[in-house]
């Protein structure tokens, strides 16, 4: 484990042998994640299936699920593994050929919040995210069936299930109905 005096790198956490838990690096320090339940699976799923489709159709890039490791910053270290991600094909192509995690944020980041997540650690995700170089962070919250769509520090959009979430500039054309997303 890491310790103020020694932290982590991105290094370190990939040469970490495999377990039964799902961790990610958070300045320097390991911080464990509980196994998802059957509904956050199942709407991360939900997204992912209608962004892959879309991104393929379109040929926009790369669409990374649950335990694709993106380096958000060094020094120290912030490796963190959204629900989903999107990234361009520019920014797939830097990374080719490379092993390791990801080098840099993708340009959509998709987090669904589970029932132990804290509003304290959704909101600070959603800032590496965006500091990072984020272009959208989707927040997908199951207990209010909305998503939230943060372009900026400054700017966020609550989706409801009447709406119909939008990929930005990042995603052009993109439309989900948000009933959609949490459709059994």
């Amino acid at each position: 484990m890491a310790t103020a005096a020694q932290r982590m790198t991105a290094e370190d956490l990939e040469r970490m042998p495999p377990d039964q838990s799902h961790v990610e690096l958070v300045r320097g320090e390991i911080i464990v994640m509980t196994p998802s339940g059957a509904e956050h699976g199942g709407i991360a799923a939900s997204i992912v299936y209608h962004v892959v489709n879309f991104v393929r159709g379109s040929k926009l890039g790369r669409v990374y699920t649950a335990e694709v490791g993106f380096v958000l910053s060094r020094n120290p270290d912030t490796v963190r593994a959204p629900d989903a991600a999107f990234v361009t094909s520019e920014h797939a192509a830097a990374q080719a050929g490379k092993e390791g995690f990801f080098e840099g944020a993708p340009d959509l980041a998709i987090e669904v919040v589970s029932p132990g997540d804290s509003d304290q650690d959704v909101h600070q995700k959603v800032l590496e995210y965006l500091g990072a170089g984020t272009r959208l962070v989707w927040v997908v919250r199951p207990r209010t069936r909305t998503v939230t769509a943060h372009r900026s520090l400054a700017e966020a959009r609550v989706f409801t299930e009447a709406d119909t979430l939008d990929g930005h500039d990042v995603l052009p054309g993109f439309q989900l109905p948000v009933a959609q997303i949490f459709e059994e």
